[in-house]
């Protein structure tokens, strides 16, 4: 039997420094999971808690009452301790999410290392130095992290306090406390607490309006699960170092087309081959992952060629966020290890699929049941139409809030991506399929009012050997920004580089202020079944089931009057909207001045990410493009050398600009309109200038690893006898 696993593959390590009368202990049962028995053993969580905790006359069930934190810190905090020193660790640090961090700082979190020992003032002996207020707790200078007028260098402290509801792991010598980080008022200085907040309206709402559909579920929760799919590139690492702009910017500014790109259709879940390094490097991440108790399940190839993605299993919004950038973290540490450079940038590559982070968001209570699964809320509620309310509220919020969708996706390079027959474009619509709108629309109209049952269609191919099977009634649209996917909703537009913690806090906050409109309503004496069909009547508009990439089709939803930004800068500037601070605020999630320092955050983000990106192309142009049109003698010299002076302009008129937001307009323009065409003169020099003077990595080289590994892997697939 072939085992391609990290694990295997360890345990063949291990083969070769045993004796021979030990080596056939290491050969495995059929399907046993031994070699697995360390994943997971490296979160506070489970069994690992409760094992530790039980060892100081506790158990892993006081971990299910945030509570804990001022009742059982110190109890908590030695069976941390315990745990720890049993993995190897001596460290510890809270760690959290400063804001504005995609592409350009590694793993997007910050932290402060601190040992879990001290010295003995006395005798000079060396213990161990961990309690409750260690743990639960923090302080750091947060002067030097973006603020957006939050705070002043001469207020510059940064609180930290842990948030229960993910688990605290360990890397290394290191366990990492997952925290919120605020001002010395309670501001936001950070993407994770804002999330934490849009939780507690959900689920404050949500509750309400659950009660309201026949459904008490007491001290629970109403929660936001997610799933993320995250999408990457893997780049020759030696080649990575002759780009510049990949090193310092992430993507490539210039290049050529290589002969071969995705026109063939050829990469899309192809097989990865044994003969380079890539899939070996997936192995290894996901066994890393693993254990760390991050359910990387799935792996395939993506489109482009050289692109990848990783998907897990869905989990609780606030511990998914956390293990999505220590995922993408790892991706890149271990790329490294296997001669690769990890490009998680949205559009590292021209004229071939970017890369996003597909974001599957569903709701639903502690206990399970699924509030976007029409048979089991309608059940559990016992009330046919639950479903109905549920999703014209949801309905309701897309069309209402789609600008505040938009500035959710609203990175640097999704600017490249959106709408590129790659992603949805930057109109925003959702997508039901044909059964449930045709449900929905009947209710609407009140020509129905029976429970929605989901359709089945059977697939006969009309052979001997593949028998007749089931799919769903609906197809999937993956031009839609927000498709409706069986319990889920998609948020397909999100980019890759991304935290999603804004993304999903967009989500949870809209959903969680119509679904109070509608406890407020249903309060005030109206029936419930007449809101529904009435919201869906007025927001109606947004459904759309047809091809989002038809430029026709375009035109029709923009005449529909639906949200259309195609400005990532133009986004970012409507968080501040009266509408939307007015929003957040009534959902206790964002202060009108969390509001205005985030979008003053956003736009330095997008033009530093410009001025990046502008500085590497005069780099480039002055130590290796016109270097080698000159060495060369061919080639548009002159225009090249002008380039030089056109960047420069641009880059000092974005530094005078009198504010951030002109400086992201400014800095939109320099990118998408001056530097593309500086794009087109560089790539015409790469054209006629020969391979051997032309000293920047090209597409060729870069992307097509299955053709440039020049040797076989080190490990060699490992066979059970």
């Amino acid at each position: 039997m072939l085992a391609t696993t990290a694990a295997a593959r360890s345990l063949l390590r291990a083969s070769r420094f045993t004796t021979p009368a030990t080596t056939v202990a290491v050969v495995r049962s059929f399907a046993s999971i031994e070699p697995y028995s360390d994943y997971g053993k490296s979160v506070f969580t489970g069994r690992v808690a409760d094992e530790y905790l039980k060892k100081h006359g506790s158990s892993g069930d006081i971990l299910k009452d945030p509570s804990w934190t001022a009742s059982h810190s110190d109890t908590v905090a030695k069976a941390v301790l315990d745990w720890a020193v049993d993995r190897g660790a001596n460290t510890y640090c809270h760690w959290f999410q400063p804001m504005a961090s995609s592409g350009v700082r590694h793993g997007q979190t910050g932290q402060v290392q601190n040992m879990m020992m001290a010295f003995n003032r006395t005798t000079n002996d060396i213990e161990f130095d961990f309690d409750g207020k260690n743990l639960t707790k923090g302080e750091t200078d947060g002067s030097s992290y973006p603020n957006g007028g939050l705070r002043a260098t001469h207020t510059a402290g940064g609180y930290l306090a842990i948030d229960t509801s993910s688990p605290i792991f360990l890397r290394g010598d290191t366990i990492f406390i997952p925290s919120a980080f605020v001002s010395y008022y309670g501001a936001a200085l950070d993407e994770k607490t804002p999330l934490l907040r849009s939780n507690a309206a959900l689920s404050k709402h949500g509750k309400r309006l659950l009660a309201h559909l026949g459904l008490d579920i007491g001290d629970q929760d109403v929660i936001s699960n997610i799933g993320l799919e995250q999408e990457f590139f893997l780049v020759p690492r030696d080649q990575y170092y002759r780009r510049p702009d990949l090193q310092m910017a992430g993507r490539t500014i210039i290049g050529k087309d290589a002969p071969r790109g995705q026109e063939m259709c050829d990469h899309y879940m192809a097989p990865p081959s044994l003969s380079s390094p890539a899939l070996a490097c997936m192995q290894e991440i996901q066994d890393e992952c693993w254990r760390l108790g991050i359910p990387l399940k799935t792996r395939h190839r993506e489109v482009a060629p050289n692109q990848y993605e990783f998907a897990p299993l869905f989990g609780l919004n606030t511990t998914q966020v956390d293990q999505n950038l220590m995922v993408m973290q790892i991706i890149e540490e271990v790329a490294v290890r296997h001669g690769l450079a990890a490009l998680m940038q949205e559009k590292p590559f021209n004229d071939v699929n970017g890369s996003g982070k597909h974001n599957n968001w569903s709701i639903g209570t502690e206990d399970g049941i699924m509030l976007l699964h029409p048979a089991k809320v309608n059940k559990a509620t016992g009330n046919d139409t639950a479903f109905a309310v549920i999703m014209s509220a949801i309905i309701a919020a897309v069309n209402e809030h789609g600008d505040l969708m938009r500035m959710a996706i609203a990175s640097p390079g999704n600017d490249f991506r959106l709408g590129a027959c790659e992603a949805p474009p930057a109109i925003v619509s959702t997508y039901l399929g044909e059964d449930i709108t045709f449900y929905l629309s009947h209710f609407k109209d009140g020509k129905g009012e029976g429970e929605y049952i989901p359709k089945l269609k059977t697939l006969d191919l009309g052979t001997h050997e593949v028998l007749p099977f089931e799919v769903p009634a609906e197809d999937r649209n993956r031009t839609s920004p927000f498709p409706y996917g069986g319990a889920r909703f998609e948020f397909r537009a999100v980019g890759s580089s991304q935290n999603v913690s804004m993304v999903n806090t967009v989500l949870n906050t809209i959903v969680a202020e119509k679904f109070a409109e509608f406890a407020d309503r249903v309060d005030a004496g109206e029936d419930i079944h007449d809101i529904a069909r009435e919201t869906l009547n007025e927001h109606w508009k947004v459904v759309f089931n047809g091809n989002n990439y038809d430029e026709e089709m375009q035109q029709e939803l923009t005449d529909r009057g639906l949200w259309r930004i195609d400005s990532g800068v133009e986004a970012i500037a409507t968080l501040t909207a009266e509408k939307n601070t007015a929003l957040f605020q009534k959902m206790k999630v964002l202060t009108k001045e969390e509001c205005e320092s985030r979008q003053h955050i956003l736009h330095d983000h997008y033009w530093g990410t410009v001025d990046i990106e502008a500085k590497c192309l005069v780099d480039m142009l002055n130590q290796h493009i016109i270097p080698s049109v000159k060495a060369a003698g061919v080639g548009p010299l002159s225009d090249l050398e002008a380039a030089v002076g056109t960047l420069k302009t641009a880059i000092a008129e974005i530094h005078a600009a009198e504010d951030s937001y002109k400086a992201a307009q400014l800095a939109r323009v320099l990118r998408l309109e001056t530097m593309i065409d500086i794009r087109a003169v560089c790539d015409a020099a790469e054209e006629v200038v020969p391979a051997n003077l032309w000293t920047l990595a090209t597409y060729k080289e870069l992307m097509f690893l299955d053709q440039h590994t020049a040797s076989t892997p080190e490990t060699e697939p490992f066979f059970d006898e």
